[in-house]
């Protein structure tokens, strides 16, 4: 029965050599056959955590006219909320069911790429949001790079590869909320469609409740569970482009429930490289020949934005 590899990162951040070996093959042969893996033992706070769940389920809790207060002038979903039905899957004109809400990385003024960026949107109802929420996204973002840094040795690379790539990604913390669905509503939508993540590698804390699904390479969905606190890892769009699909990028989708119709919560956050860096083929994947052009990854990450119905101005992310 198939079972998407779970793997401790504490083997990798503190184990013996032999363990670390292990956890890099295990890591690339994983997201080679899956697209997914699963991740325990990693360094992010239990407590931060659920501070930030509860936080997200106080947050989709506000009157829809306070979170509309906070939708982004910058467009596209850039930051804040984004309602109800807005985003759907490439290649799909239905809507999915859900509501979300981002937060992103903060650059200086002074920095060169401060105008890839729009500024984050905080709810004053909920005063503790900002601090909880910038302890999550730089939690995140420092697990994602240790991830990436484990695939450096495996793809023949420097081993500040992907750190120089990323340290000022357009990377994007998401908070979810799927509500229960209405009898008879929707009929041709599900919380998520089948649909590939945009970017480098998705770091996704288990969610409240089951419901994702990924695509098999033989072409059968199989549930994607795990223990709440655990991180669900799979690879993205811009990943697979830079190794030629050495590294596939998997479809997965979010299913309607089955049992009880509740609310569904759950928080990915997408690590994206730097706006200015140029998506090209790794030399070792390279093959007879790399599949795809190289490409800014901001000119990218738009045209992905603008395929799913979000279109931000300006080209910020």
């Amino acid at each position: 029965m198939q079972k998407v590899p779970e793997l401790s990162l504490r083997a990798y951040t503190e184990g013996s050599a032999a363990e670390k070996t292990r956890f890099i093959d295990q890591l690339f042969s994983g997201l080679k056959e899956y697209g997914f893996i699963i991740l325990k033992d990693h360094p992010i706070d239990v407590g931060l955590l659920r501070q930030a769940y509860n936080l997200s389920e106080r947050l989709f809790a506000l009157p829809l006219d306070v979170k509309e207060s906070y939708i982004s002038p910058a467009g596209g979903g850039v930051r804040g909320y984004t309602p109800f039905g807005k985003e759907h899957a490439k290649n799909n004109k239905y809507p999915d069911l859900k509501e979300f809400w981002h937060v992103g990385r903060e650059l200086p003024a002074s920095d060169p790429l401060k105008s890839f960026f729009a500024d984050n949107i905080w709810p004053t109802a909920l005063p503790e949001f900002e601090p909880v929420f910038k302890r999550m996204f730089q939690a995140l973002d420092d697990t994602g790079r240790i991830m990436l840094q484990a695939l450096t040795m495996p793809l023949d690379v420097e081993r500040d590869y992907f750190t120089r790539m990323t340290d000022r990604g357009s990377s994007i913390l998401r908070l979810l909320h799927y509500p229960p669905i209405p009898e008879g509503a929707y009929k041709n939508c599900i919380r998520a469609a089948a649909h590939e993540d945009i970017n480098l590698i998705t770091l996704l804390v288990s969610a409240s409740t089951s419901g994702l699904e990924l695509l098999t390479r033989d072409g059968h969905w199989l549930p994607v569970d795990t223990a709440p606190d655990n991180i669900i890892v799979d690879s993205g769009d811009m990943l697979a482009r830079i190794t030629n699909e050495v590294i596939p990028s998997t479809t997965h989708r979010v299913v309607n429930p089955s049992g009880p119709n509740t609310s569904r919560y759950s928080m990915p956050f997408f690590m994206h490289p730097n706006p200015d860096a140029v998506l090209s083929c790794i030399p070792s994947c390279r093959g007879t020949d790399a599949k795809y052009p190289d490409i800014l990854a901001n000119d990218f990450l738009m045209e992905r934005l603008r395929d799913i119905g979000l279109d931000p101005k300006k080209g910020r992310a």
